[in-house]
């Protein structure tokens, strides 16, 4: 596949229409053509302890960020013919879903990839396959694991290595 959006979502609970960042990276031609980030005002808007201490997040951060449909605003046009890619898909594909749910949206069936589901076809000897591990395994070193946008970019490093 030459021509993908990666996506990430971040959520501030365990409900998926809490996202409260989203990185996109894309991919044109196998080259990184643009990417973005922002922080997004979850849905609902509260925070739990397990999730802040894996992305280091709390509402201090999003309490003035963007509605979800803003965001969307400016994401749909970069990403639109595009199919998505996401590092275990049925995660971030269920909080697009879900937050599109949640203020009303029309969800328009995206096309969705999923790298860890073929890393673990493609390569069987890791000794697991998170995303850190599966991006170093491919050439990639994950800095900043967590945040939406580096972690958009590994799967983005990753689709282009094994999709």
């Amino acid at each position: 596949m030459r021509d993908f959006a990666a996506i990430d979502f971040e959520t501030a609970n365990y409900e998926r229409s809490s996202v409260c960042s989203v990185g996109v990276v894309v991919v044109r031609n196998g080259e990184i053509v643009d990417s973005f980030y922002s922080l997004i005002q979850p849905e609902p808007n509260y925070y739990n302890y397990w999730c802040s201490q894996v992305h280091g997040l709390s509402c201090a951060d999003t309490d003035t960020a963007p509605l979800f449909p803003d965001v969307w605003e400016q994401i749909e046009p970069m990403i639109a013919g595009l199919p998505l890619v996401a590092h275990n898909r049925p995660f971030d594909e269920g909080c697009l879903r879900a937050v599109f749910r949640v203020y009303g949206m029309d969800y328009p069936e995206y096309e969705f990839h999923d790298t860890l589901c073929v890393s673990r076809r493609k390569l069987p000897e890791l000794c697991n396959h998170k995303l850190d591990t599966v991006a170093t395994a491919c050439g990639y070193r994950l800095t900043n694991h967590h945040h939406a946008l580096a972690d958009a970019e590994a799967c983005a490093w990753i689709a282009r290595e094994i999709l």
